[in-house]
């Protein structure tokens, strides 16, 4: 069981003062929380790919980069990259040229995003929007399977017998879908035996259980194995040394966020109530001591079947010290407990075979 963070670098208003830092200040911000992260022992940290004013990662390589000869051990990853509108040829050579400086613990996580502002920036038809993946994700995958690369499909020129550099330190560069929990990814995923990461950011984490069967009954058909299929979770949350004042120190920034982002998309008000119960037990926010935390994950990891789980943190803009703070707490006490847990559960579960 993989336990890490995920971050979008957000630069919104800070709740109190109404300051907005700079995106240099949260960049050289981030790299510090990604070298705690190694520091207490978290096995993955991923950066989203965003292109608005409010999020300062535009390229998750280049950042994930920076922190990589300061890290040892920790796995990095883009949480995601937004294959839709971005040259596969240029996502394989950014996280090649990872993988080479960090000595292989590079990864991509590819996903259509939930934001659009890429696909006039980079000249994307969003008419184009399924095909531009599906392409892509080919393109990306054959540039895995060999160095000489030929290609063609109906968007990108095709390529002609033509190298692409660096090759990766890894011989085979982990390529996870991310999906957002529509059936049609989560087929995809599984045809293609890649491994799956699943955004369960609202509703009942447990409701996503058929939707990994799915997965694992199309990679079954595929003829993939599904001992070695893996399955992620992307979930907010914040840690503290006390759940009370865990949740009341996290829910100034998260109601800011999901009340701006729910004026662009129609979302209903935001509120403590929505709040508190979506911290409950069967929720999906993951606030509160690292017991209470470690029990969350603990049943998501036996109800659902996620081989790895990345906390969310912060939703919108928080004290810098607060952050590391949750991720000195995750890495020192979560992660222990559920590894702990996790292990003597499929011991018995091996037993019981």
């Amino acid at each position: 069981m993989e336990i890490g963070i995920t971050s979008f670098v957000e630069t919104k208003p800070d709740v109190e003062t109404g300051e907005v830092m700079s995106h240099a200040q949260r960049l050289r911000e981030v790299v510090e929380e990604i070298v705690l992260a190694d520091q207490v022992g978290l096995d993955v940290f991923g950066i989203g790919e965003h292109h608005r004013k409010d999020y300062a990662a535009s390229s998750p390589a280049i950042v994930l980069s920076a922190a990589a000869s300061q890290t040892k051990r920790i796995r990095l990853t883009s949480a995601v990259t937004v294959l839709s509108s971005v040259d596969p040829v240029r996502v394989f050579q950014d996280f090649a040229t990872l993988d080479g400086i960090s000595n292989g613990r590079a990864e991509i996580i590819a996903g259509r995003g939930s934001f659009i502002e890429s696909f006039p920036l980079f000249g994307y038809d969003l008419n184009d929007y399924e095909e531009l993946f599906e392409e892509h994700l080919e393109l990306l995958l054959k540039i895995r399977e060999s160095e000489k690369v030929t290609w063609k499909g109906g968007h990108r020129p095709a390529i002609n017998n033509l190298g692409v550099y660096p090759r990766p330190v890894q011989n085979s560069l982990p390529i996870w879908v991310g999906s957002g929990g529509r059936q049609e990814s989560a087929i995809r995923a599984g045809l293609l035996g890649l491994p799956l990461m699943l955004a369960i950011i609202g509703g009942k984490p447990t409701d996503f259980a058929p939707l990994v069967q799915l997965y694992k009954k199309a990679a079954a058909h595929a003829g993939h194995d599904e001992s070695r299929l893996k399955v992620g979770a992307h979930s907010i949350g914040f840690v503290g040394e006390n759940t009370e004042r865990a949740a009341d120190t996290f829910f100034p920034s998260t109601m800011a966020g999901m009340n701006k982002l729910g004026k662009e998309r129609g979302w209903a008000h935001y509120d403590r109530s929505s709040y508190d119960a979506a911290r409950s037990f069967e929720g999906a926010l993951y606030v509160g001591d690292p017991d209470t935390v470690a029990q969350k994950i603990i049943h998501l990891r036996k109800n659902v079947g996620v081989t790895r789980f990345m906390l969310y943190v912060p939703l919108s803009t928080m004290p810098h010290a607060q952050v590391m703070r949750a991720i000195e707490l995750l890495g020192t006490e979560v992660a222990p407990r559920v590894r702990e847990e996790i292990t003597k559960w499929e011991a018995e579960m091996e037993k019981g075979r």
